[in-house]
C-alpha cells in the first residue's frame, strides 16, 4: 500500500472509502447518498486494508489528509474484522459510517442466523459461473464492439446502434461487466442514410435493437476532442447525422434515447426495461 498523502482539493468535502476488498461497491453505496446532498466531494479509495498494520497506514493518510482540510472527512467503511474497523474508528479523524454494522445486525436479527464474517467473499469465487459469464460478456462485447463482426449475433442479448460517438461502447461494457449482458454496437453512417436500411446483417435481430442519440452539439464537442476541426466534427455535419439517424429508427421502429443528459447507468437501465432484460447477476 502506497505511503504518499492523500492529495486534498480545497472547498471540496474529502470522502475516503475504507475497505478490504476492492471497495468499489461501497463507493457506489456512498456516492449514492451523497447525491442527496448539495455538496462536491473528492474520493479518496483505500482497497485491501486486511491487516492491522494497514489499518494503521490508512488511519495515518487520513489524518494527514484531515489536517489539510477545512472540513473533516467523510470516512465510509466495509471492514469485516472487528479489530481493523475499531482501528479506523478509534483513531482517524473524520465523520465514520460502518456500512457492515449498520446494515449486518438487522439482517441477522431478520434472518435469525448469524453473519459468516467473510472478508470480501464477493471477489473470491473467481471460478464460479457468475464469474465465467462476466468475463464471457465482456469478451463477447469487445468482439462485437463497433461492428467489428456479424458472427454469433443470436447470441447477443442487445444491439445498439447509433452514430458514431454516442456512447455505444461504454454502454456496452457497462451492460456486460455490471449485468452480464452481451452486447453488441453498431454504428450508423452515411452510407446507412443513404441506403434508408439499418446496417447490414442485422436483418433479423430487430427485437434485439435499441438506438442510442445525442444533441448534436454535444455531439460535435466530443467528436472535437478527437478530431479537432475536421468535417467528422462539423455541427453541420453531426447535425446531419443525428437527424438522418433518428428518422431511420423511428422508420424501422427501433425504441431509442439520447444520452446527452444521462449516466451510464440510466442509460443501461433503460436498456434493460424497454428490453426486458433480466440482470444476469
Amino acid at each position: 500500500m502506497p505511503n504518499a498523502p492523500l492529495p486534498h482539493t480545497p472547498n471540496i468535502r474529502d470522502l475516503v472509502v475504507i475497505s478490504d476488498g476492492t471497495g468499489i461497491t461501497a463507493e457506489k453505496f456512498a456516492h449514492s447518498l451523497l447525491t442527496q446532498f448539495d455538496i462536491r466531494t473528492k474520493t479518496h479509495r483505500l482497497p485491501f486494508i486486511d491487516t492491522v498494520d494497514k489499518a494503521h497506514e490508512a488511519v495515518q493518510r487520513i489524518n494527514d489528509l484531515a489536517s489539510r482540510a477545512e472540513e473533516q472527512p467523510l470516512i465510509f467503511t466495509t471492514l469485516v474484522n472487528q479489530e481493523l474497523g475499531e482501528i479506523v474508528k478509534a483513531r482517524a479523524r473524520g465523520f465514520h459510517i460502518d456500512l457492515f454494522n449498520t446494515f449486518i445486525e438487522p439482517l441477522e436479527n431478520e434472518l435469525n442466523l448469524k453473519s459468516n464474517h467473510s472478508s470480501n467473499k464477493l471477489y473470491h469465487n473467481a471460478d464460479s459461473d457468475r464469474y465465467r459469464e462476466r468475463i464471457e460478456a465482456i469478451n463477447y462485447t469487445l468482439m462485437h464492439d463497433d461492428g467489428q463482426t456479424n458472427h454469433n449475433l443470436m447470441q447477443a442479448d442487445v444491439i445498439l446502434v447509433g452514430v458514431s460517438r454516442c456512447g455505444k461502447t461504454p454502454t456496452s461494457l457497462y451492460l456486460a461487466m455490471q449485468h452480464g449482458i452481451k452486447a453488441a454496437n453498431y454504428p450508423l453512417i452515411p452510407d446507412d442514410f443513404e441506403r434508408n436500411c439499418l446496417p447490414s446483417g442485422l436483418d433479423g435481430f430487430h427485437k434485439k435493437m435499441f438506438g442510442l442519440s445525442i444533441d448534436p452539439q454535444r455531439l460535435s464537442e466530443i467528436r472535437n476532442e478527437r478530431r479537432a476541426g475536421s468535417k467528422y466534427a462539423a455541427i453541420e455535419n453531426c447535425r446531419y447525422e443525428v437527424n438522418e439517424a433518428e428518422k431511420l429508427m423511428r422508420r424501422h421502429q427501433v425504441s431509442w434515447l439520447s444520452t446527452t443528459h444521462k449516466s451510464i447507468e440510466e442509460i443501461a437501465t433503460t436498456i434493460l426495461q424497454e428490453l426486458q432484460l433480466e440482470d444476469k447477476f
